[in-house]
């Protein structure tokens, strides 16, 4: 590939391609275990929560892929092993299957935690005057914000 010169520097670049690593990696986990959630809810809520959860996953598949894209424009490899994501991720598995409360309070905790995730991530963007990557961590940001406080209302 030929060299990179979008008007940030390359050590910039690195920083910044870290930080999305690191939401890129809670976002994909976040994904799984949404869906893993979809799948096993039960309970008075099923149906509220299981369309909720759904919801949920959908967006965030496609988040994964416009903040790997991102990185990848930077140039820098974006991770895509679990492996990878468990060792950059802020938000660790769930044993077993918890009941439908739990599970709303264990999402939005997660989805708290990614708001933290995007935070960071967006210092090093703004730092490096990396509208781009700013732009795309501001909008997860708002987002994770906004599941988070519609998770809260449901309990």
């Amino acid at each position: 590939m030929s060299q990179i010169d979008i008007g940030i520097t390359e050590t910039d670049r690195l920083a910044i391609a870290e930080g999305l690593k690191k939401l890129l990696a809670d976002s994909y986990t976040l994904y799984l275990q949404t869906h893993n959630f979809h799948w096993n809810v039960t309970g008075p809520q099923f149906r509220e929560l299981h369309l909720m959860f759904e919801e949920h996953y959908t967006e965030l598949a496609i988040a994964v892929d416009d903040i790997a894209e991102r990185i990848r424009t930077l140039g820098v490899a974006a991770p895509g092993t679990y492996r990878a994501f468990a060792e950059l991720s802020s938000i660790k598995e769930v044993d077993g299957v918890p009941d439908a409360s739990d599970m709303v309070l264990i999402l939005t905790r997660a989805h708290e935690s990614v708001v933290k995730t995007c935070r960071s991530a967006l210092v090093l963007a703004q730092e490096a005057d990396d509208e781009s990557s700013a732009a795309l961590i501001g909008d997860r940001m708002r987002v994770h914000e906004k599941t988070a406080w519609m998770l809260r209302a449901t309990l």
